[in-house]
């Protein structure tokens, strides 16, 4: 399959108005992308970044949608698709975190993270991959985390979500393999971001990622059309030492030497 470019390619970025989002948009932007279209619950937060990319040759299309509500993204994806004939390169990048036990959940919570962190990702692609496939070109990028890869408390219905969008993200890519189609599906998992959504949270040995960096690399990988991408801790790390170890010594490292059992104990999260 051919190295993916952003020349000329029609981006569709959820979660485009703010952190790591809004930073895709000016990248893709940037590589020559001839059409950004964002989707957002924050209106003003959209037509901010419109505004401020506005030097960029590329337009800029913004969609007020609610991820949790399935309805709102079959329309915002038949005004898409009926304004710009499908697009080119998805990138699924919005996501909530509560934060918090299990038993102090509401019903609600529950079920507005795994609509907007899990289901909102399959609705999304399923409103463009259909066009991707007739036209034999495409590329999808999967935001997961690596609280994909290993659980966390006060975690557990984030952990939840996340560890079901690798899932269906990489039988995905291999699904687009055995039809021969020339569509990518990478699976991007990084660790706490700076971008204030995980504010409070601390980490002793593995560093905060940077917004800037971290975006970089998920540029790269959809460019490089790679699969599965965790950073810092490389996937096949994760995978290696949770294979190889007994789950008492995998959790005593986690725990005592990472401190990633402890990381949200003092969680803020992005203010209201």
């Amino acid at each position: 399959m051919r190295k993916l470019s952003f020349l000329n390619q029609r981006v569709l970025i959820t979660g485009g108005a703010s952190g790591i989002g809004k930073i895709m948009v000016r990248k893709a932007l940037e590589k020559g992308a001839s059409h950004v279209v964002i989707w957002d619950l924050n209106e003003e937060g959209m037509q901010e970044v419109k505004a401020e990319f506005n030097k960029f040759e590329g337009t800029i299309h913004t969609y007020k949608v609610d991820l949790s509500q399935s309805d709102e993204i079959q329309r915002a994806g038949e005004a898409t698709n009926a304004l710009l004939n499908g697009i080119d390169i998805l990138i699924n990048n919005a996501g909530i975190v509560v934060g918090k036990y299990f038993h102090e959940h509401s019903s609600m919570e529950i079920t507005k993270t795994m609509e907007i962190n899990t289901l909102a990702l399959m609705r999304v692609a399923n409103c463009f991959l259909p066009k991707m496939i007739e036209q034999n070109h495409g590329a999808i990028c999967n935001i997961a985390s690596q609280a994909g890869l290993i659980a966390n408390p006060k975690m557990s219905v984030y952990c939840a979500s996340k560890w079901a969008v690798i899932g269906w993200s990489d039988s995905l890519r291999l699904e687009l393999l055995q039809l021969k189609k020339e569509i990518s599906v990478t699976t991007f998992m990084p660790y706490y971001i700076n971008t204030g959504m995980f504010d409070g949270v601390k980490s002793s040995i593995i560093p905060i990622l940077d917004p800037e960096k971290a975006t970089e690399k998920i540029i790269s990988s959809l460019e490089n059309r790679k699969s599965l991408v965790a950073i810092p801790l490389p996937y096949w790390f994760v995978r290696l030492f949770q294979g190889m170890l007994p789950i008492r010594v995998f959790d005593w490292v986690m725990n005592k030497v990472f401190g990633i059992y402890n990381s949200m104990d003092n969680f803020k999260g992005r203010a209201k």
